[in-house]
């Protein structure tokens, strides 16, 4: 998930969201409050209008580059009918290998950040998280309807595999090349296909679930 700037910046609270990104890819998560408002160009009374502290500024940055994270993977299957094989994209394209520096500087950021926001703010990151688990809900549902999968409940199902994509994410942020990372969106994808019952992309004769 790499740290690209916002398509626009209209307003202080946007000027100060792209400076806290540009500062990401410079500083990972080193940067202060004085430095966002510098590179913001905006008063520091400006920045506590919109936000309360560091720590609801990067609620906000996590929040966005999720948010764009998941129109982004909307935008790369649509026309795709088959609700498996978005559910696949959407795994894989999170998991890309992060080889640039703003993608592995993004995948530490959101490491580093989430969980230590977790204890301090689990609400706030549960809301942040949340399109990507109503994602994958939206294709369980869609899947269960076609009968190419058997999620047991779309909400729970689409919670579980949202944590399990998180965790494994957040496992090789910090060491992307490690060789284990070059097979891990494979792995990741099957695995959970594998626990809604879903019949894998590309592999009609084989069955990837659990047995009727």
């Amino acid at each position: 998930m790499a740290v690209t700037q916002p398509t626009t910046s209209d307003g202080p609270a946007e000027a100060v969201l792209a400076a806290g990104r540009r500062l990401v890819v410079e500083k990972g998560t080193g940067f202060t409050t004085h430095e966002v408002v510098k590179e913001a160009g905006v008063a520091l009374q400006t920045f506590y209008r919109y936000f309360g502290g560091k720590d609801q500024l990067v609620l906000a940055l996590l929040a966005d580059l999720i948010r764009e994270h998941c129109d982004r993977l909307r935008a790369s299957v649509e026309g795709v009918d088959d609700p498996v094989t978005r559910l696949d994209s959407h795994i894989r394209a999170t998991m890309q290998p992060m080889e640039t520096p703003a993608q592995i500087s993004g995948a530490q950021f959101v490491t580093a950040e989430y969980w230590r926001l977790t204890q301090l703010f689990p609400t706030e990151l549960a809301a942040a998280i949340q399109p990507f688990v109503d994602l994958v809900r939206s294709e369980l549902v869609a899947g269960r309807a076609a009968g190419v999968m058997r999620p047991r409940h779309p909400e729970r199902d689409a919670r579980l595999i949202t944590k399990t994509v998180v965790s494994a994410y957040h496992d090789c942020a910090f060491r992307p090349d490690d060789p284990h990372v070059a097979t891990l969106a494979d792995d990741l994808s099957a695995f959970c296909l594998a626990a809604v019952g879903a019949r894998a992309p590309g592999r009609q004769g084989r069955t990837i679930g659990r047995a009727s």
